[in-house]
């Protein structure tokens, strides 16, 4: 399966997920929701904010330009909110899926269907 597929059909396919990219550790976007651009420098401190879960609580995440303030994070996943919305990043052992969600969808709706491609994703290596 391409990473697309995985965008389209896994992610934003799920009808849970509104947006959402998978990008590597390494730099780089592997696929995305046409139109949802991550910029280098989002890119960066969300790998970033992975190592040092303090510094991304304190300033929130910036996806494609949008600022949420961030609820949860550690070494595996951050959670965010942006009034009724949200997002859902998760690293996997060579990749972040970064995913948003919109209301009516809960965060918990959300959070499964991203956690459990990342559980599967990290199943087969990547």
């Amino acid at each position: 399966m391409s990473w697309q597929a995985y965008v389209d059909t896994n992610l934003v396919g799920s009808g849970k997920i509104s947006k959402a990219a998978i990008i590597g550790l390494a730099g780089g976007v592997w696929a995305s929701t046409p139109g949802y651009t991550l910029s280098a420098e989002e890119q960066k401190a969300i790998i970033a904010g992975f190592n040092d879960a303090t510094a991304v609580q304190g300033s929130g995440v910036r996806l494609a330009g949008q600022k949420f303030f961030v609820l949860q994070a550690n070494p595996r996943s951050i959670y965010g909110k942006k009034q009724a919305d949200g997002c859902v990043l998760v690293k996997t052992k060579q990749a972040v899926l970064v995913t948003e969600y919109t209301s009516p969808t809960q965060a918990s709706e959300a959070t499964i269907i991203v956690e459990s491609l990342a559980d599967y994703l990290i199943g087969v290596g990547y």
